[in-house]
């Protein structure tokens, strides 16, 4: 197995600088790109961990689950949560620069924390869904989930929706930001191909149509 090198940084100032992208616009570009968010609570020492899409508004993270899902009962009464978005990431080769290098891994990442707030009313967590079906169609639209639609009247009361102040922005963004600007398209054309690629043999794996 090759090993993979991050470089040695001093603690206090981890992740590098160079890797550390503070604007907030960056970010919520990554929440819009790729809204499925791996959202953490603690209960007794335990963390409860869920996926779930969540869409960005006025500062505020918005979402639902199931009722039945244990963290749902964290995720009210001004609780603490911990968030991260996962943006494209992969395996860089030294082959692909221009001078001498290790392997290393290059990944956008957004890790939030903030507080919870459960939505009680049912007619605002159907707007919520209506909200998020709308931006998850977009530009296209084909699909239009209506305020009426019976579907919705039976699956509401299985729902639980919640809002999320955010406290705490970082971004991690580590591509190749220290390394010649020839190097860093290679690594950004890397990254574009790879990903594209990885989905494609993922699938062909564990998705067979017989």
């Amino acid at each position: 197995m090759i090993p993979v090198f991050a470089g040695i940084n001093d603690m206090t100032n981890y992740p590098p600088r160079h890797h550390q992208d503070d604007n907030h616009e960056h970010m919520i570009e990554v929440i819009k790109t790729y809204p499925l968010a791996t959202l953490i609570s603690v209960k007794e020492n335990q963390p409860l961990i869920s996926h779930l899409p969540l869409i960005y508004s006025d500062g505020k993270l918005i979402g639902h689950l199931d009722k039945y899902n244990p963290q749902a009962e964290l995720l009210k009464d001004n609780h603490d949560v911990t968030f991260i978005f996962s943006g494209p990431q992969c395996y860089i080769s030294p082959s692909i620069y221009s001078t001498t290098q290790l392997p290393t891994w290059n990944y956008i990442m957004v890790h939030l924390k903030g507080k919870v707030k459960e939505i009680i009313d049912s007619a605002a967590i159907k707007q919520s869904m209506v909200d998020m079906t709308s931006f998850l169609e977009a530009p296209e639209h084909n699909y239009t989930l209506e305020l009426d639609n019976p579907k919705m009247a039976q699956f509401i009361s299985y729902v639980r929706g919640f809002e999320i102040d955010i406290t705490h922005w970082e971004g991690k963004f580590k591509l190749s930001q220290d390394k010649k600007p020839k190097d860093m398209v290679s690594a950004r054309n890397e990254l574009i191909r790879a990903n594209q690629e990885s989905i494609q043999t993922l699938l062909d794996q564990v998705f067979k149509i017989h």
